[in-house]
């Protein structure tokens, strides 16, 4: 299982890499193996605002559909439209090409509800 140590993550595995005031958010190496293979997304469109802790999005795999939560709060700027015709880029590559938005953040990144990579992977061991 690969845990990036420069991101951060989430308890819903997800993960968050912050450049220059955005934010990437993807999903963890972890949640792509349990979903199995990746077929859809629904995702917000750019320039929707995410809250943290709330849904912006599913995930639909062949075994089952999932929620996907903002790890922060922002304004959507960017989409991964790679993802619409090639879903399955998130089980290749969950932390490269399969990335799943872009986000202007709002204030800052609230650390309380992120984790670094050791306390990650503790809570997935």
């Amino acid at each position: 299982m690969t845990i990036p140590e420069k991101l951060l993550y989430t308890k819903e595995h997800e993960w968050v890499k912050k450049e220059d005031g955005q934010v990437t958010i993807g999903i963890t190496d972890f949640a792509q193996s349990q979903l199995g293979d990746i077929i859809f997304l629904e995702l917000p469109e750019v320039g929707q605002k995410i809250v943290s802790g709330e849904p912006f999005g599913e995930i639909e795999a062949v075994k089952t559909v999932s929620e996907l939560y903002a790890p922060i709060n922002g304004t959507v700027i960017e989409i991964n439209v790679d993802l619409e015709d090639n879903p399955d880029n998130i089980n290749q590559d969950c932390y490269g090409s399969g990335w799943i938005i872009k986000v202007e953040l709002d204030g800052g990144l609230d650390k309380e509800n992120l984790l670094n990579h050791k306390n990650y992977g503790s809570m997935i061991a």
